[in-house]
Order: structure tokens, then sequence, then C-alpha cells
């Protein structure tokens, strides 16, 4: 019975440390977008945003940008999944698109370098004297060299009133990483944005959204 017993116990500790790894895999294949995001309402009384009907309106700025088409496509999938309606013909909502990124050189913990940096972190030039005379010098790098470079992205999204020209809903999401896709972190951005949508919480917030590598 041990003889027979041991192999099968065998199999099931292999099979779960298989199953084990396959889940680490699939872990290793998401990364984590945490955006920062700010929203403020300001709907009249009498009126409700829930299934609303909106048109795009752009800046001049904004005319012949040739991202506005892609920007304007991922926020009103974001809008659409909040039970938001395109309607150009009968729409309620006029809805503004912003969008912007920058890169930067980042220190170990994903800052901006500032002006006078230097790549050595740690130097340690002393003496010590014990049983016998000495000197040591250390020298400890804090950082890479050269240094990673991350990117700042943010979102913007205003819906305004087109009877009153009021901004009934104002809605900001930005993030920094080491991410150089834009197309896809801008549209999880414009998912933050309107994450809680129509009663967003007061106050700045943490949105976290899981993103295939």
């Amino acid at each position: 019975m041990r003889t027979a017993t041991w192999p099968i116990t065998r199999f099931f500790s292999m099979a779960m440390a298989v199953l084990a790894m396959i889940g680490l895999s699939g872990c290793a294949s998401m990364r984590l977008i945490d955006s920062d995001v700010t929203s403020v309402v300001a709907v009249p009384p009498g009126m409700s945003l829930q299934g609303a009907k909106y048109r795009f309106e752009r800046l001049p700025s904004q005319a012949n940008h040739p991202e506005a088409g892609l920007a304007e496509q991922q926020a009103q999938a974001a809008m659409t999944a909040v039970g938001l309606v395109r309607d150009d013909n009968a729409a309620r909502l006029s809805v503004m698109v912003g969008f912007s990124g920058a890169q930067y050189l980042a220190d170990p913990w994903g800052r901006p370098i500032g002006p006078g940096w230097t790549p050595y972190g740690n130097v340690a030039i002393g003496s010590g004297m014990g049983g016998g005379f000495g000197s040591h010098i250390g020298l400890g790098v804090g950082m890479r060299f050269p240094p990673p470079t991350h990117f700042r992205r943010e979102v913007s999204l205003i819906l305004r009133d087109l009877q009153s020209g009021q901004v009934v809903y104002e809605t900001r999401a930005s993030h920094s990483g080491p991410w150089h896709d834009s197309a896809p972190i801008f549209g999880t951005l414009f998912q933050a944005a309107m994450a809680n949508f129509p009663n967003p919480p007061a106050g700045l917030r943490r949105v976290n959204i899981e993103l295939p590598r």
C-alpha cells in the first residue's frame, strides 16, 4: 500500500506545483496601472447624468491633432461602460477630451531627477584603528546609470450641459511609470477617470486597473 500511494501523492504534489507556476505566470503577464483621479460633480437640480446623450467638441488647437480621434475613441469606450450614450444629433451634453504626456529621467523611487543629480548615491570615507592601523574607503552606487526613463500621462473629461452651458462633470486621471506603450495606458486612464460615475467620492483617490503587458 505504501508503494502504491507514494506515486499518487507525488503526482498531486507535482500537479499543485505546476498550477502554482501557471498562476504566477498569469500574474506576471499583468501590470497594475495606478491612477490618481479627481472628479467634481456640479449637476443642477432635476438633471440626471445617468444614461445621458453626448457629443464631442474640440478646442481649436485639437482640430487637426493626429491623436485627438484616438483619444475620443478611448474616452467613448470608457463612457459607454458607465452608461453614457453618444448621439451627435440628440445630445444633451458636450464632452471635451484632454490628454497630455511627458517623459523624464527617474530616480530609484520613480521621481523626476532634479538639477545637480549625481549617479553616485552613497559615498563613505573613513579610517579605523583596532589591533592594528588601517583605513577604508567605501563607494556605493545608489542608482542605475544611465537612469531609467519614465512617462507621465494625464487625461481629462469635461462634460457641459448644452442647454445652460454649465460644466456638470469634470474628471482627471494621471499615471507615472516606466511603460512606453502610450495607447493602452491612455485607454486605461480614461477608464480610471470615469470610475464611480456619476457619484464619485470627493477629493483625490487612487484607481487601480490591471492591464496586460
